[in-house]
């Protein structure tokens, strides 16, 4: 697994952190937008939002004053890569399941 998939299930792995992902798919905040949504400080909130541009899952644009978040939907590409390799397992494995009971039926 590369540092770049390790940080991306990092940002993934903790609750808020994908809330904040889900509060990002619908529309671009500030960290003091962000902030209104949780019971924790701005500080807090901005760590949350450094461990997930990290991971490549929100891009931060700066204007002016104002720190911009925006989901960053290619960022989940190698994550969804990574997860790949099960779906062929499960493929693979119910396929070969599919025929063991067709093979009982006949």
């Amino acid at each position: 697994m590369t540092p770049q998939v390790q940080d991306s299930f990092k940002a993934l792995a903790d609750p808020t952190r994908r809330e904040i992902l889900k509060l990002l798919s619908q529309d671009d905040m500030t960290i003091a937008e962000v902030s209104t949504h949780f019971d924790m400080t701005r500080a807090a909130v901005k760590k949350h939002l450094t461990i997930l541009e990290t991971g490549d899952l929100i891009r931060v644009e700066a204007r002016g004053r104002e720190r911009i978040n925006h989901l960053n939907p290619d960022g989940f590409a190698p994550v969804f890569d990574w997860l790949s390799h099960f779906d062929q397992f499960w493929d693979d494995r119910l396929s070969a399941l599919k025929d063991a009971i067709e093979k009982d039926l006949q």
